[in-house]
């Protein structure tokens, strides 16, 4: 008996919306449904008093790949936003990343030279004191970090930071975590080093909006209320949600970080005069304010808006009804993860996609070049 529909997307974040505009494109029938009462999933956008506010963490688009800069802005042109955020320790300001106005900010040096001699002597020490315990290998974050960068970088930058955002001290991080740290020595505060980045003029509901355009869509169904009843809508499946749930825990549960946003809006038309600040002092419970007027509003159009809003975010661990962000790539989690991971690679007509269906992080670029490389029948 032929079925409704090709395909049964669940989910309809970056993933399950580019997937079904590439199908559509091929003449293939798409249904997609998502839980939430919105589309989107994590990129969608909440406008509140004409700033689109990014409800589920700050989103940047950014790749170097002009093939897939050149697709999404052929559904929405996106504008010239540059990431550079700020770092605030107990009330004094750092750039981000590491470069020469934050070793400035730091050592009150000004060249490239005297930068770099400040960084070897403290890497130097870092290495001193791991040999004088007996050690030649990092065991833990916080000798790795400082090995890379050096004692007042890690204490003021990483340290706290960390610490909010795994909720374990960086003695007890695995090394691995850290593996590398960009130093600038030129004075450049812009966070990536992609060629493209930027926002969608008018948010990413456009994006999404534009993605999703003509195919039939689903919110408010949740697939595993009634998995008999979707799956028997369509020949194939693109599962975009937790691949241990789509297996019914059969090995346990996978882990996650998550993160609890606090949003208040002001009557200021400018708080804080950049979108991102991250306060890396241990004691101040957020991790970064988000300020989001600033990915979308430039010099006088920031006070055309008289009010701004922001997001506090708390980093936490994930329990059963949180929203899963972020996976945790220990051993434990990656060998649970091989095992679904193996039976998912033998489901002849379920596509799994996404952080939570590949069980990993993803920039939002990629995803999208992930789906424009897949064959789909």
């Amino acid at each position: 008996m032929q079925k409704l529909y090709d395909y049964l997307i669940v989910g309809s974040g970056l993933f399950g919306a580019t997937f079904a505009y590439f199908a559509k494109r091929r003449g293939k029938k798409c249904l997609v449904i998502d839980k939430r009462p919105h589309l989107g999933g994590n990129v969608y956008c909440e406008s509140v008093d004409g700033i689109n506010v990014h409800k589920y963490g700050a989103h940047i688009f950014h790749t170097s790949n002009k093939e897939v800069w050149n697709f999404v802005n052929s559904i929405v042109e996106f504008n010239r936003y540059t990431n550079s955020p700020v770092a605030n320790y107990k009330g004094r300001l750092y750039n981000l990343p590491f470069n020469m106005n934050t070793f400035y900010q730091m050592w009150g040096v000004t060249t490239p030279a005297e930068a770099q001699a400040k960084i070897d002597e403290q890497k130097a020490e870092a290495v001193e004191k791991m040999l004088a315990n007996g050690v030649t290998e990092p065991r833990n974050l916080a000798e790795q970090a400082q090995v890379l960068i050096g004692r007042d970088i890690y204490e003021r930058l990483i340290k706290g930071y960390t610490e909010k955002q795994w909720g374990r001290r960086c003695e007890d991080l695995p090394a691995f975590i850290i593996k590398r740290l960009p130093v600038r020595l030129v004075f450049d505060n812009n966070y990536f080093n992609d060629k493209y980045q930027g926002i969608p003029i008018g948010g990413y509901n456009r994006l999404v909006d534009g993605l999703l355009d003509g195919i039939e869509t689903k919110t408010g169904a949740d697939f595993f209320n009634d998995r008999t009843y979707w799956e028997s809508l369509a020949d194939r499946i693109v599962f975009t949600g937790k691949i241990d749930e789509f297996y019914g825990y059969r090995f346990g549960k996978l882990n996650y970080r998550t993160v609890r946003f606090e949003q208040e809006t002001l009557d200021t038309p400018n708080y804080q005069g950049n979108a991102v600040v991250n306060y890396t002092e241990r004691a101040v419970p957020y991790t970064r304010i988000i300020e989001h007027k600033h990915f979308e509003m430039f010099g006088q159009a920031v006070y055309d808006c008289p009010r701004t809003v922001i997001s506090r975010e708390y980093s936490t661990e994930w329990a059963d009804g949180m929203e899963p962000y972020y996976p945790v790539n220990d051993d434990a989690n990656t060998a649970l993860y091989a095992k679904y991971k193996e039976l998912a690679d033998k489901e002849p007509n379920v596509i799994f996609g996404g952080r939570l269906a590949e069980y990993k992080y993803y920039d939002m670029a990629p995803v999208v070049e992930k789906v424009m490389n897949i064959a789909i029948l």
